[in-house]
């Protein structure tokens, strides 16, 4: 009888001591696995967790990678920069870092000793090491989310002599988005009102990124070689991107025409009335820290994935968008410009580039919104007192820029 329980008592023993010993070896397993995993270099495709996605568009891969940093506690998404110039791969490289396989396997091993006290008490102590020392991680590595993570600086033609002395002599520098396909749309607008781009108080400016055609860009190096007046940035060109195209706009006038008084920033589907947006420029002469336009109070935000505005709790957590103004066009005091640009590299990235830039950016900065009702950014019916009342009016189509231009300058029209 006594040999018997001397035997089992053995066999505790020996089972006890295997449980400890398997603990250490299990958090030593997954230890050594989350140095490795953290310590992976973030900009190289071929290494292991680490998958280029070449086809999909920026707003694609940033969504997805916020998707899985809002839904699960256990993953870490990292988004890699790349270069926009090397546009034979603008792919954003994302990875993640999956800790919960490891923790699973560490909470089992440390359930199986719980009857020995001691060691559960050394499972605490080193699960709490691990939890703080992933927390840390993941702290350093969300902020890739930001406009920075693939905003490339620079851009490819500047031409900073269409702003001498830095504007310091200039009220007021247009630049208009336009897609490089848009050629007829760019002629239609030199051909009217950015007719006034040729006085010395002002210039008209379009803005492109780059393209994958050859054959497209042939075509932009001889429009640019005629008219010098064609500003390409460090970014793939498409919908996706418009942010881009406004910060990297933002960037330009920071960089070569930080004196003059006002940047609008229009689309080229626009007609400007450029007399009356003058006149509206002198008159607000002396106001900073504004961008006029047309408000838009009160949005929220779309949450259907389906949708082509679609926006992740992880991009904007709140239910309303803070005021901004419309993207079509607005008007910016050059006080707000470099701060713009700075702020706005450092916010998670937003494809709505107007709710982007002067909502949620602005709003942080503390910039004024101002509703002007000469901005109308909206098509309305061309009658010729409609025209010259107006400041902006969108959805033109290049044929109908010489209909509006013929009627701003009509002076037979008597209007209330």
């Amino acid at each position: 009888m006594f040999h018997y329980l001397h035997l089992r008592s053995r066999l505790l023993q020996t089972l006890i001591l295997a449980l400890i010993g398997l603990t250490f070896y299990a958090y030593y397993r997954t230890t050594m696995y989350d140095v490795h995993q953290f310590s992976l270099p973030r900009n190289i495709s071929h290494q292991e967790g680490l998958h280029a996605q070449p086809n999909l568009s920026v707003d694609v891969r940033l969504t997805a990678a916020a998707s899985k940093n809002s839904s699960s506690d256990s993953s870490v998404v990292v988004l890699s920069p790349y270069a926009a110039h090397n546009v034979s791969n603008p792919a954003i490289l994302i990875t993640t870092l999956s800790t919960s396989s490891s923790a699973q396997s560490s909470s089992a091993s440390f359930s199986a000793s719980t009857s020995v006290n001691n060691s559960k008490q050394a499972g605490e102590k080193l699960a709490s090491l691990r939890t703080a020392r992933a927390g840390n991680a993941t702290a350093r590595l969300v902020r890739n989310d930001s406009a920075r993570a693939i905003y490339e600086p620079g851009h490819t033609v500047s031409i900073p002599e269409r702003c001498p002395h830095h504007g310091r002599d200039m009220d007021l520098v247009v630049i208009v988005m336009s897609a490089p396909t848009h050629l007829e749309a760019r002629t239609a607008i030199r051909q009217t009102w950015g007719h006034f781009g040729q006085r010395r108080d002002m210039s008209v400016l379009f803005m492109l990124g780059t393209t994958l055609d050859p054959r497209i860009e042939a075509v932009l190096r001889k429009e640019q070689n005629m008219y010098n007046d064609v500003i390409r940035g460090r970014f793939v060109d498409t919908y996706s991107n418009l942010t881009l195209k406004t910060i990297s706009t933002l960037e330009w006038v920071d960089s070569h025409c930080s004196e003059v008084r006002y940047l609008l920033k229009a689309d080229d589907d626009m007609f400007i009335n450029v007399p009356r947006l003058l006149a509206f420029v002198n008159k607000h002469a002396k106001d900073r820290n504004v961008i006029f336009g047309r408000l838009a109070r009160k949005w929220k935000p779309i949450r259907n994935r389906k949708s082509k505005y679609y926006v992740s709790q992880a991009q904007f957590q709140q239910s309303v968008f803070p005021d901004f103004t419309t993207g079509p066009a607005y008007l910016l005091s050059n006080d707000t410009v470099r701060r713009l640009y700075n702020a706005a590299l450092d916010q998670t990235y937003l494809k709505l580039e107007d709710v982007f830039t002067t909502g949620i950016v602005a709003h942080r900065l503390g910039i004024k919104r101002s509703h002007a009702n000469e901005f109308l950014n909206k098509r309305i019916q061309y009658t010729a007192c409609n025209i010259q009342r107006g400041i902006s009016i969108h959805m033109v189509k290049y044929s109908e820029q010489f209909d509006l231009w013929k009627k701003l300058l009509d002076g037979k029209s008597k209007c209330k």
